[in-house]
């Protein structure tokens, strides 16, 4: 009852189904370990940036290159800064205790012992970048050589949170920090990272650390969730379609072998019945003579001989004649007429004989 098994079609639905389940296991047990991954350095990155915090700033020297690693401490630069290009990053929010709030970054660059600029983060200011009574509350940055202590962060790319790479700002306003962006706007050379100082000068609000790329728990790891669960009823739908697809074939095979035919499926015709030739139609039986019909009542009267029926008269019973067979009416007219003819004609030779005898 299983031998379509072994057809061709159900060898490419084995094959098939054999190499599929194991990969969409695979795929979705490989997104499942990347999830878990990310909430891991997620949670190293909070203790790290937790242990920032209370341990010594570092120089800035010895924790370039940023990655997940140095992301978040604490370091350390002298120089001064540049009052002349001071740079307002619009459509930034700060979470406090009242909400999120939107604001701006006040960011400043220092010009480094070495020559290299260093965008400081000095803080941060509620309301529009674009208004002058807000951007009035900007502190002027302080003067002469200093030394600044704030966390370390990468720079800003295109998927950054509140970035603007659009471009269209008005001058004096910077929509991502990143080192690709400043090289533009000063004639210097800007390291390709940036702290946000850990005291804020008032009023200025200190901008906490953001986590590095690729190690909190952002779209990317929840995107890695979601493929798991994608490959997994995957996996399920090819089972339950390998299944479907036997029972249907078990089903129509245990039917064939009962001779039930299938609804829809034309039912088989045997062979038509050949026709032989049309039987041909024997010759008209011919009349024979009308009989003569004699009446004991008749006999030695003459008959008087028949006349034949007008042709009005024969329109006038038309009608009834045409209802009737032609065949019978004719047969009866004929036999009639023949009848009387031969009745007169013996009538008329007895009634000469009797008279010769008399004489």
């Amino acid at each position: 009852m299983y031998r379509f098994l072994l057809t061709p079609r159900w060898w490419g639905i084995n094959v098939f189904a054999v190499l599929a389940i194991p990969l969409c296991i695979f795929m979705g047990s490989w997104q499942l370990s990347r999830f878990e991954d990310r909430v891991n350095t997620h949670q190293q990155q909070e203790d790290r940036s937790a242990r920032a915090k209370a341990a010594a700033a570092r120089p800035l020297a010895g924790l370039l290159p940023v990655d997940t690693v140095t992301s978040g401490r604490q370091a350390s630069a002298r120089g001064h800064y540049d009052a002349g290009h001071q740079l307002l990053v619009p459509g930034r929010t700060l979470k406090d205790k009242h909400g999120r709030q939107q604001g701006f970054y006040v960011l400043d660059l220092l010009r480094t012992d070495g020559g290299k600029a260093l965008p400081v983060v000095r803080g941060w200011l509620p309301g529009d970048a674009g208004s002058k009574a807000d951007t009035a509350k900007v502190p002027a940055p302080p003067k002469g050589e200093v030394t600044v202590t704030g966390a370390l962060q990468a720079s800003e790319n295109q998927g950054t949170d509140g970035v603007q790479a659009g471009g269209g700002l008005p001058q004096g306003q910077l929509g991502m920090i990143s080192a690709a962006s400043l090289v533009n706007i000063v004639p210097y050379e800007v390291y390709d990272a940036w702290i946000t100082l850990t005291d804020a000068q008032a009023p200025l609000r200190a901008v906490p650390p953001a986590a590095a790329e690729g190690s909190g728990l952002d779209l990317k790891a929840f995107q890695n969730l979601g493929y798991t669960g994608e490959w997994f009823v995957f996996a399920g739908f090819v089972v339950f379609m390998w299944f479907r697809l036997f029972r249907r074939d078990a089903e129509a095979a245990e039917d064939a072998a009962l001779g039930i035919v299938p609804e829809g499926a034309p039912e088989p015709t045997g062979d038509p019945v050949p026709t032989g030739d049309p039987v041909p139609m024997g010759d008209p039986v011919p009349m024979g003579d009308p009989v003569m019909v004699e009446d004991s009542a008749l006999e030695g009267d003459s008959v008087p001989e028949g006349k034949p029926v007008p042709e009005g008269d024969l329109e006038e019973g038309g009608g009834a004649a045409q209802g009737e067979e032609p065949g019978a009416g004719q047969g009866e007219e004929r036999g009639a007429d023949q009848g009387e003819e031969r009745g007169a004609g013996q009538g008329a030779d007895q009634g000469e004989a009797a008279q010769a005898q008399r004489a």
